[in-house]
């Protein structure tokens, strides 16, 4: 299933292909999809290919071939060759304007893990549900936030932000190479990356180490 920027790209390639066979630049995307740099466009564009929407053709610039469209859109008679992918079962929920935001996978609200960097599912969320802005979705392993009311197995949502103040829950990544959930408090030149536990210690870092990915929005829990 696709994000909704996955699909708007597709869609804005198919129709710039319609009457082209030469594919839209990566700065006509950026400017198409209204976003800051082309690294957004990469990730969007690796994330067709994986999901066999789009392919990339080898030893020629700008070559990209449609393989297959969003569910629900009819191409033209003269793309007929395209296929379109089949409605999915919750389309009722997409009838009634759930947003459709990316499940990255675990992070864990204990000890670190490996930062979470492919796009592995999507879920749904009522609209407006946690806000606006660049969303995504992680499921909570651990419980070094269970103070602050996050549970392991819930799914916390996260705005996708490079900064955030004193108090605020974040997703940390530190050293490039480890992702965390924690709450961000600054001492001096240090950053402490604080759990809601006290059975947890904090971790204590220079500013040079942690890279902020997001602030926690909203919570969803399950009770199955």
């Amino acid at each position: 299933m696709l994000t909704k920027k996955q699909r708007d790209l597709l869609l804005f390639i198919h129709e710039h292909m319609d009457g082209d066979d030469v594919a839209p630049s990566f700065e006509e995307m950026k400017q198409a999809l209204g976003l800051k740099s082309k690294s957004g466009i990469h990730r969007l564009i690796t994330g067709l290919v994986e999901r066999g929407y789009i392919e990339r053709l080898p030893h020629r610039a700008r070559a990209l071939e449609i393989k297959r469209l969003p569910e629900g859109f009819k191409p033209s008679p003269e793309q007929s060759n395209v296929t379109p992918m089949p409605a999915p079962q919750n389309a009722a929920a997409q009838d009634l304007g759930f947003e459709e935001i990316p499940l990255y996978g675990k992070i864990a609200a204990g000890t670190p893990i490996e930062a979470i960097r492919n796009e592995v599912e999507t879920i749904q969320i009522p609209p407006g549900y946690a806000g606006y802005g660049e969303l995504y979705a992680l499921n909570v392993d651990g419980d070094s936030m269970i103070d602050a009311g996050i549970h392991d197995g819930d799914t916390v949502i996260i705005k996708r932000c490079d900064s955030a103040e004193n108090g605020t829950i974040v997703v940390a990544l530190v050293d490039d190479e480890e992702a965390t959930l924690k709450t961000l408090r600054r001492s001096g030149s240090k950053i402490i990356l604080e759990p809601e536990n006290s059975t947890h210690e904090p971790q204590v870092l220079d500013p040079h180490r942690v890279k902020i990915q997001g602030r926690l929005v909203s919570l969803m829990r399950s009770y199955q």
